[in-house]
This record gives structure tokens, C-alpha cells and sequence, in this order.
């Protein structure tokens, strides 16, 4: 586990970035959680632009993806097909399954409140975490 702290513009994420494609890269899937469906869209068209080169597709798990988008999501999770996954307190819902998880990112992890601080935990238990604020 590690914690990332900073203001705006400090680098938090392209820490996510360079770490979310190290694990990609071998071989995991990564789950990057946030609070909100506007960060949620900020994130996939970020990790889209900078993954898309190498093949490596981006799913949406927020209120912005669309119910048939969400179904496919998480079928292509459960398959390993789908390396990211960017979403809201819906990233640790039960039907959501990963083939196998590697890291998960919780960025902006202040405005989670406990019970979801709680769910997200155990999404990332035994797995490789980072924590951003």
C-alpha cells in the first residue's frame, strides 16, 4: 500500500499512470476508484489518450457509461479481456468480478465516506494499493 499526497498539478497522476502500466503490462488488471462521474470521466479520457497506442483498452464503471456499456465492462473484466477499469463506488459492487486484479487506485480517497472507504478496502485486500489525496 501507498499513499499519495498533493495539491493540483503536484503529479498524482501520472504516479497512477506509470504504476497502473507497469501492472498492465504484466499481465494484471487495475481498478482505478473515484468519487465522483465527472472524475471518472476525466480519468478515462486520460488513461484512454495514454494507453490507447499500445492496444490497451479502458472501461467505465460510473453513471457516464451507459447500462449496456457497464454490461460489457464487467464481462470483459471477468474475462481478463479488459486491463483498466475506472469507476465509482460501483468498482466494489458483487457483480463486479476481476480475473485477476493487481492494483487498485483510489484517487481523491477524502471524499469517500467510511462505508464506501470500507467496500473499496476489500476490493484491495491482498492486492497492491494506492491511495490519493
Amino acid at each position: 500500500d501507498r499513499f499519495i499526497c498533493g495539491d493540483v498539478g503536484f503529479g498524482k497522476t501520472k504516479v497512477a499512470l506509470r504504476r497502473a502500466a507497469a501492472v498492465v503490462l504484466s499481465g494484471k488488471q487495475v481498478a482505478i476508484a473515484v468519487p465522483t462521474t465527472v472524475l471518472a470521466r476525466q480519468h478515462v479520457a486520460t488513461f484512454h489518450k495514454r494507453f490507447a497506442p499500445f492496444g490497451i483498452n479502458v472501461g467505465n464503471l460510473s453513471r457516464a457509461a451507459s447500462s449496456s456499456e457497464a454490461r460489457e465492462a464487467k464481462k470483459e473484466l471477468k474475462s481478463g479481456r479488459l486491463k483498466i477499469v475506472v469507476g465509482t463506488q460501483a468498482l466494489a459492487s458483487k457483480d463486479v468480478k476481476f480475473a485477476d486484479l493487481g492494483l487498485v487506485i483510489i484517487d481523491e480517497e477524502q471524499h469517500f465516506g467510511a462505508a464506501e472507504k470500507a467496500k473499496l478496502s476489500e476490493l484491495a485486500r491482498r492486492i497492491h494499493t494506492l491511495w490519493m489525496s
